[in-house]
């Protein structure tokens, strides 16, 4: 163990020799092995340089070029992932308050798109009928896994069960970089509808849909 010291604090000198005390002043500058991105060989935006042929280091954007992404178009809006709007955030615009209900307008095609999300990302833990119940016992002291039938879940905002598929909750990981912000909603969407199931009542159906009910 002695050695181990002594080996530990001649090592200690040696590269304080070297390369001295965080925060010290020399009149040298200290030895560097990485940089740290301290200097870098770039361009600040709005400056002059001699690279480009109209001596500016901004430069419009070239002719034919293709965004890297697409909006996304709500009504006669084009909403692009970096705006701060309940599409990209589920919160209300320039605020911390959840939105109460999705963004998206409910049609088939995105519930048949959010029950096919929902079963490839979600049904693995909370089940496809979203009550968690027998993966819950499966891996015990694991974890808990939520039911999403929990009248918590159920009265809570669609913005908030948004945040969560955003960026994780406990043991549940992100679904960020797994779901655009639109898929996201279309597993909301199709989650509403799983705990509606189970909450409708005979007078939430239509008319048509009454009388087609077996007497």
């Amino acid at each position: 163990m002695r050695y181990i010291l002594l080996t530990f604090t001649l090592l200690v000198v040696v590269v304080v020799s070297f390369a001295g005390f965080r925060g010290s002043k020399f009149r040298k500058p200290p030895l560097e092995i990485y940089a740290d991105m301290k200097r870098q060989p770039k361009l600040r935006p709005e400056t002059t340089d001699a690279i480009f042929r109209d001596g500016h280091s901004s430069q419009l954007i070239p002719e034919g070029a293709v965004a890297r992404v697409q909006p996304v178009r709500l009504g006669n809006q084009e909403i692009y992932p970096w705006q701060d709007v309940p599409l990209n955030t589920g919160r209300v615009t320039g605020t911390t308050n959840f939105v109460e209900t999705n963004p998206l307008p409910l049609t088939a095609e995105r519930l048949a798109q959010g029950q096919k999300l929902f079963n490839v990302n979600c049904a693995n833990c909370h089940t496809r009928i979203a009550d968690g119940n027998p993966v819950a016992k499966r891996i015990g002291a694991m974890g808990v896994i939520a039911n999403l039938h929990d009248k918590r879940i159920v009265l809570m905002p669609d913005g908030e069960i948004f945040n969560t598929v955003t960026y994780g909750k406990n043991n549940m990981s992100s679904y960020a970089d797994k779901l655009s912000p639109e898929e996201r909603w279309a597993v909301i969407a199709y989650l509403r509808t799983l705990q509606l199931s189970r909450l409708a009542t005979v007078d939430d159906l239509s008319e048509t849909a009454r009388a087609a009910l077996p007497k």
